[in-house]
């Protein structure tokens, strides 16, 4: 038998037997690729109600942070934030360590966390939230896909235009 003859039946074989493992495999990836789907559609049950996506808290601070806050009685304070987003942002005058802010029609408790730098910096680690209000604006950052949701919020008292500084007099000498 010469090389080339065995190097065709090899060959052969290979293929054979690629040909005949290729339904096995696909038929137990379909399996559970079915699976799968059947776990994802019990999962996304809750959402289609207009519920947000259940995270369930483990501790009693994150219970905490997962509870809806209540509003009444609070200062509210609107933001407009580039690319049309909105974030309304409730706090208690009593109260410093914490506030309510509405992110997407979804509201969240955050509490203050603090910085070297003197910025106002509020945290949900629940969910991952981060907001930070500077004198010039604010950001809200999302810490667990690690991007911003919404940066260049203003209020309205942020917007108005600084005021100009007073001219000097004229000497005249």
């Amino acid at each position: 038998m010469s090389i080339s003859k065995l190097f065709l039946a090899c060959s052969f074989a290979l293929g054979s037997l690629s040909l005949c493992m290729a339904p096995a495999a696909q038929a137990e990836v379909h399996t559970t690729a079915k699976k799968a789907v059947k776990g994802a559609k019990k999962a996304a049950k809750p959402s289609e109600t207009g519920a947000a996506p259940a995270v369930s808290p483990t501790t009693p601070e994150e219970a905490e942070e997962a509870a809806e806050p209540g509003v009444e009685g609070s200062t509210v304070v609107d933001f407009d934030c580039e690319l049309g987003n909105k974030i309304t942002i409730y706090q208690n005058a009593g109260d410093d360590n914490f506030i309510a802010l509405r992110w997407k029609k979804r509201l969240h408790r955050l509490k203050r966390v603090g910085t070297t730098t003197g910025a106002n910096r509020f945290e949900n680690k629940l969910y991952g939230l981060i907001w930070i209000g500077i004198p010039a604006k604010g950001m809200l950052l999302d810490s667990k896909q690690n991007r911003q949701l919404a940066n260049e919020c203003r209020n309205a008292e942020q917007m108005k235009p600084a005021a100009a500084a007073p001219a000097a007099p004229a000497t005249q000498g």
